[in-house]
């Protein structure tokens, strides 16, 4: 922006711009009728201003070769043993594994129906509601299913907590788990498969290991899709190794139930073994099984 005042004395042009960094004014004085003065000011502004703006476009260059750290997932996580998702290498074994229960209806539908195909299973279960339902839950460790640390009130255990928040809630839940069962759960999935850094490192330092599932297993039954669309995520995508994601508790209806009496006889037919996912991880190769310091 240009202003110009006369008057007998002199001229004065003030030339300001604004560049990426900082606010300069140019001031030139210049007598009456100096017309070579002030094309020679207008000159220096233009040139100002140009090399204003190519500082400008560099720093933004510069700021686009500028790599910021990516958020740690899979690749990162699970060669160090941190979390698992699959156990690829441990044969014709699969898990199924359940969340958010017990539930006293659900639940014991499934035990029956998991003892009738010999069947294991680990239960991810929410701290809150162990202690309401002990005594289904002393019957699934009881006929040799896992139980799992679920939270306790299957909190989203991500960003906008802190640390002792997250460490709590683990710990209230594995209290809980302990007192009705006389075991530690060694297992622990974080609700909705959320995690991070901070989450990780508590987990680890609790003495856990955190699971979530094979990608290609989330069968999304919470939102009943019906029970052919859950047998056939599930048959069809079946490999060694799996973790396959269930629920024993949905709101509303479930297909759960309805969709195990095929799934374990037909996956039974083609050889496949239901084991807990502590067995799945016995199983793994010792190069994967160890965790670097």
């Amino acid at each position: 922006m240009r202003y110009l005042f006369s008057n007998r004395a002199a001229i004065m042009v003030s030339v300001l711009f604004i560049s990426s960094t900082a606010l300069t004014t140019i001031t030139v004085s210049a007598g009456v009728g100096g017309s070579n003065e002030k094309r020679e000011v207008h000159q220096q502004a233009s040139s100002a201003v140009s090399t204003s703006f190519n500082e400008h476009a560099e720093v933004n260059k510069q700021r686009k070769k500028v790599e910021y750290p990516a958020k740690k997932g899979r690749d990162y996580y699970e060669p160090r043993g941190d979390i698992v998702w699959e156990v690829p290498d441990a044969g014709k074994r699969i898990a199924l594994t359940f969340d958010d229960g017990p539930d006293p209806r659900h639940t014991p539908a499934i035990l029956n129906l998991l003892k009738q195909y010999e069947a294991k299973a680990t239960f991810f279960v929410i701290g809150r509601r162990v202690k309401p339902y002990a005594d289904i839950v002393r019957r699934a460790v009881h006929e040799g299913h896992e139980v799992g640390n679920h939270s306790f009130s299957h909190i989203y255990l991500r960003r906008g907590m802190s640390a002792e928040q997250m460490r709590a809630d683990i710990k209230k839940a594995h209290e809980s788990i302990q007192d009705v069962i006389g075991q530690k759960p060694k297992l622990f999935r974080p609700p909705g498969g959320y995690y991070n850094e901070s989450l990780v490192k508590i987990v680890r330092d609790s003495g856990y290991r955190m699971v979530l599932w094979s990608w290609h297993q989330d069968t999304k039954d919470w939102r009943s899709p019906g029970v052919q669309a859950i047998v056939n995520k599930v048959v069809n995508n079946a490999r060694d190794g799996d973790i396959v994601l269930l629920h024993d508790l949905v709101e509303g209806r479930t297909d759960t139930v309805e969709a195990l009496k095929e799934i374990l006889p037909t996956l039974k037919k083609r050889g496949y073994r239901f084991v807990t996912v502590s067995e799945l991880l016995s199983h793994r190769s010792k190069a994967k099984a160890i965790r670097p310091n």
